[in-house]
């Protein structure tokens, strides 16, 4: 099964989270919808953008909630003006919990979310398909 998660303030981070959905064939779900993750996936997409430069607290407090036993691999997305801050710190944090996370992440510039959608719909089906 996949899955794609996200947190989204401005709506950025949303409309890419929807295209790799798209492209994986799955529903996006923000995680104000969903407080935590609870049911299997082979392949999570994640995702959100930094804010003030730093992680929002609600991704930090999702991914502290997520189970290895749940995941099996976390794949990463971010939305930012120049920061890639988000997937990094997201990234320690996963793997300090013994849950896989893909090199790979996708990245959208905040002021060209609209010509990534393409490219983020192949992420989704990229991976989706790679399980």
């Amino acid at each position: 099964m996949v899955a794609v998660r996200y947190f989204s303030k401005s709506g950025n981070t949303r409309q890419i989270a929807e295209a790799i959905a798209e492209g994986a064939g799955v529903k996006s779900v923000s995680i104000t919808e969903e407080p935590a993750f609870t049911q299997h996936a082979d392949i999570l997409f994640l995702g959100g953008a930094p804010y003030a430069n730093i992680m929002a607290p609600e991704l930090k407090a999702y991914a502290e909630k997520l189970s290895p036993e749940l995941v099996g691999k976390v794949v990463l997305f971010t939305t930012s003006n120049w920061s890639r801050r988000t997937v990094l710190a997201l990234k320690k944090q996963l793997r300090e919990k013994g849950i896989t996370v893909e090199e790979e992440f996708f990245y959208a510039h905040m002021l060209r979310i609209r010509s990534r959608l393409d490219a983020a719909k192949e992420f989704g089906r990229k991976y989706s398909t790679a399980k």
